[in-house]
C-alpha cells in the first residue's frame, strides 16, 4: 500500500507509551547472540579493581555497578536486598571467587544468568601460600594479569551482547597495552633497589613482590581483620632490624595501629603501600585510577627499598 511506511511509523509513535510496535526496539536478552538494541548491559562488579576494568572494557556498553562503596574494605563488605536484588538481575556479574567475598559467592549462586570468576581466569602464582595457609587473591597488583582479566571480560561481555563484540575486544586490548606500559614502569623503577624486603599490614602482595623479584614479610595474614598474635609480632621486628628495613607499610582502609606499634619499637617509619581494594571518595573526586594507585606504590617502594 503506498505510503504505508508512513502510517505505520505513525502507528508505532502513538502507541509507543503503551509498548507497541515492539520489534522497533529490542532489549539485549543474556546470551541473545543476536540482539540489536544499544541499551547499556547492566553489570555487576564486586569490588573496585574489577569495577574499573568492567567500565574500561564495557566502554559505553555497559553501566556498571560498584556492590562496595568508597571507603570500605571489601573483606568487609555486607550486602543489603538491594544489592542482591541487582546481582539476580543484571547481565553480568564480575566477581573474585576462592571466598574473597563469601557474601557475594553465595549470591552469585542462586543466579542465572552468567558470572564472570575472575580468579579463574588469571595465571596462579607458583607459590600461593601465606603464613597463615591462604592463598593470596589479590592478582590486581600485577599488571600483566589485570591485562588478562580485562580480556576475560572483553569475551564474557561479548558472550552476553555479540552486537558489541568489537567494541569490547578493542577496549580490552587498548586496557592491556595500559597495563604492560605500566608494567614497564615497575620493571624498570623497582630494577636497582639496594633492599628487596619489604614489610607490609597484611599478606596482600604476594603477586606484586613475585612479579617484581621482591620479598614481602607480612605482619598479618590474608585477611587483614585477623591481628597477628606477639610471636609474630616478634619474628617481623627481629627481621626489620636484622635486615635493616626502614619502613612499614600500613593500608588506606586499615587500621594503622599494628603497623605504627612495630614502626615505634623498631625505629622504623610507617608508609601507605595501597593494595588498592578500593577508593576513597577523595580519589574519585580526583580522577584516581588503578593505575594512579600502583605509580603511587611505585613510589613509596622506590623510597622504602632505596631504589
Amino acid at each position: 500500500m503506498p505510503g504505508s511506511g508512513k502510517y505505520i511509523a505513525l502507528l508505532c509513535a502513538v502507541t509507543f507509551v503503551s509498548g507497541g510496535c515492539s520489534d522497533e526496539k529490542k532489549v539485549v536478552e543474556v546470551g541473545a547472540a543476536g540482539a540489536t538494541s544499544r541499551e547499556p548491559l547492566e553489570v555487576v562488579a564486586a569490588f573496585g579493581p574489577l569495577a574499573e576494568l568492567a567500565e574500561r572494557v564495557g566502554g559505553s556498553g555497559v553501566n556498571v555497578t560498584n556492590l562496595t562503596k568508597t571507603g570500605v574494605e571489601p573483606h568487609d563488605l555486607e550486602m543489603n536486598t538491594a544489592q542482591i536484588d541487582a546481582i539476580q538481575d543484571a547481565a553480568l556479574v564480575v566477581y573474585l571467587g576462592e571466598s574473597f567475598q563469601s557474601a557475594v559467592e553465595d549470591a552469585v549462586k542462586s543466579r542465572k544468568g552468567p558470572s564472570l570468576e575472575l580468579l579463574s581466569k588469571v595465571e596462579p602464582l607458583e607459590a600461593r601460600q601465606a603464613d597463615d595457609g591462604e592463598h593470596d587473591p589479590h592478582f590486581w597488583l600485577d599488571p600483566i594479569r589485570m591485562a588478562a582479566a580485562a580480556e576475560a571480560i572483553g569475551d564474557a561481555l561479548s558472550s552476553v551482547d555479540a552486537t558489541q563484540a568489537r567494541e569490547y575486544a578493542t577496549n580490552a586490548a587498548n586496557y592491556g597495552s595500559e597495563m604492560k606500559a605500566l608494567d614497564r614502569e615497575l620493571t624498570t623503577g623497582l630494577g636497582g633497589c639496594k633492599s628487596r624486603t619489604f614489610v607490609t599490614a597484611h599478606a596482600a602482595f604476594g603477586y606484586l613482590s613475585t612479579r617484581y623479584k621482591l620479598e614481602q614479610v607480612p605482619v598479618a595474614g590474608i585477611s587483614p581483620e585477623v591481628e597477628p598474635d606477639p610471636a609474630r609480632l616478634a619474628d617481623v621486628a627481629d627481621l626489620v632490624r636484622t635486615k635493616g628495613v626502614t619502613t612499614i607499610f600500613t593500608e588506606e582502609l586499615v587500621s594503622p595501629k599494628v603497623a605504627e606499634a612495630l614502626a615505634r619499637e623498631t625505629g622504623a617509619t610507617t608508609a601507605v603501600l595501597s593494595p588498592i581494594e578500593g577508593f576513597t571518595d577523595e580519589d574519585l573526586k580526583a580522577g584516581t585510577t588503578y593505575a594512579t594507585k600502583m605509580r603511587e606504590n611505585l613510589a613509596a617502594l622506590q623510597k622504602a627499598l632505596s631504589c
